[in-house]
């Protein structure tokens, strides 16, 4: 079985919901306390083994490329003030042997299309997808950790899920589940609380086979006249071959701004005194 040694990050969106202060700022650089969402996420795929970082952007997102790339003019200015200490730091962003490759995604059609615009660089292997608004506190290695270990035992394509009650469970993709525990037999984007097949919502970790781009190459548009992950899912798991891991840790939708908040408050919890 091969290795999973690339993840894909979708980092294209406007962020709207952040305006003005996502005007000419990524919304995936915006801070959690000390470092910003997309290196939170781009640690926890180092923490699963993964060296291999892809990250899709849009015409706007060149700031998120400067952030993984070297500084030495503020390296040199730090050392000369005598802060090694913040100058390693800003060396070491991420560990030595992890590649970042940044893909254009031309036009904004969907998550589904975004993951498609990274197939040329991920070829036929399995690979990770880390969607940066989701901000997860764990224990231990972090999610996709658990979800490569988890396609390393099956050969499954993997879905991070947690529960959600009520009507909330409308704002997700829901989990059609097998009779085994932890299969999947298909994946609805946001249906109606009334039509949800089960209280189990998908959540912004992914491990998925190749197989999955050339489902997303002949898709039609979905929900909101996108191409949706989500179908191309959902078709993957009519077929079998697909799982779900139960999130053990807490999750914060940073793509909201009560949930950007919440996750602040949760980091600075964490701090020293």
């Amino acid at each position: 079985m091969k290795k999973i040694t690339k993840a894909v990050f979708p980092v294209a969106g406007f962020g709207t919901r952040f305006l003005p202060a996502t005007k000419s700022m990524p919304k995936e650089l915006m801070p959690i306390i000390d470092k910003p969402l997309i290196q939170y996420a781009a640690e926890e795929a180092v923490r699963a083994g993964i060296d291999t970082l892809i990250f899709v952007t849009g015409r706007h997102k060149r700031a998120i490329e400067d952030h993984f790339d070297s500084n030495p003019e503020l390296e040199a200015a730090l050392r000369a003030k005598g802060k090694h200490e913040q100058a390693d730091m800003v060396r070491n962003i991420l560990p030595e042997g992890v590649q970042c490759i940044f893909v254009r995604q031309p036009e904004q059609l969907g998550l589904g299309h975004a993951v498609l615009c990274a197939e040329r660089v991920v070829g036929h292997e399995p690979f990770a997808v880390l969607l940066a608004d989701d901000f997860i506190e764990t224990d231990g290695l972090g999610v996709t950790f658990d979800l490569v270990r988890a396609f390393e035992a099956t050969g499954e394509s993997q879905l991070s899920v947690m529960r959600v009650q009520g009507h909330d469970i409308c704002k997700y993709g829901v989990v059609v589940p097998g009779e085994d525990p932890g299969s999947v037999i298909g994946l609805i984007e946001k249906p109606k609380f009334e039509d949800a097949p089960s209280d189990l919502a998908s959540i912004g970790r992914y491990v998925l086979t190749a197989d999955v781009f050339e489902i997303l190459r002949h898709q039609d548009a979905g929900a909101g006249g996108e191409i949706q992950l989500a179908d191309a899912i959902n078709k993957m798991a009519s077929n079998g071959g697909v799982s779900s891991n139960i999130l053990t840790g807490r999750r914060h939708d940073c793509g909201s701004v009560e949930g950007y908040i919440s996750a602040v408050l949760a980091k600075k919890s964490q701090q020293k005194p």
